[in-house]
């Protein structure tokens, strides 16, 4: 297997003159991107504890709708150029953009953003060959979920409450992207795949 340069690029994808200046720096380094994956999720601090219409004010809106939903349509507007047919754009999303999830607030709104997102950019970005799909994955501990008041108490209770009676982890999710960016998803763009034990095929849980 041909290993590749690394190349490490600070961004601040709410300039658009940075991402047009990463394009410009990862192609001195490389001359093609197979996968982009977006991992990106922001909100102002005290957004995400309290009601909704609180916390949310016009700025928390514009920031965390920009950071965390838009920032894939500016990025996949950037790197086109440099993504041949049969590759793959992969974005993760969470069931806070489908339901509402306590403390979340609006971030579940710029998932739900994201992942309409994903549906507009497959449609748009499939006759050059390029692949785009999200993942929403279950709770699992990671940084950014830290931010998210009561995270802890719901994974500890959000195991008994998915049909696999478990929490999923990080190669669930790693996995199901080797799947979304593989040959093995040729055929699969447009969707939101779900990884989460099943959680969001349950309705009220336990009678």
């Amino acid at each position: 297997m041909l290993a590749l340069p690394a190349a490490g690029i600070d961004l601040d994808v709410s300039s658009d003159e940075q991402i047009d200046e990463s394009v410009r720096e990862l192609s001195e380094v490389w001359d093609r991107l197979d996968v982009l994956v977006h991992s990106i999720g922001y909100a102002p601090r005290g957004a995400l504890d309290g009601r909704f219409t609180d916390v949310t004010t016009r700025e928390v809106w514009k920031i965390t709708m920009d950071v965390s939903a838009y920032s894939l349509i500016g990025l996949s507007r950037a790197f086109r150029g440099m993504m041949p047919a049969d590759s793959s754009i992969v974005s993760l999303s969470y069931y806070g953009a489908e339901k509402v999830v306590t403390n979340y607030n609006v971030m579940g709104v710029a998932k739900a953003a994201l992942e309409a997102s994903t549906r507009y950019l497959a449609h748009d970005l499939g006759q050059d060959g390029i692949r785009v799909n999200a993942i929403s994955a279950g709770p699992v501990k990671t940084l950014a979920a830290a931010g998210i008041k009561g995270m802890r108490t719901m994974l500890g209770e959000n195991a008994d409450k998915t049909p696999l009676r478990r929490n999923i982890d990080q190669d669930d999710v790693a996995k199901a992207a080797l799947y979304l960016c593989s040959d093995l998803g040729r055929s699969v763009t447009g969707e939101v795949l779900h990884v989460d034990c099943g959680q969001n095929i349950m309705g009220v849980v336990g009678m």
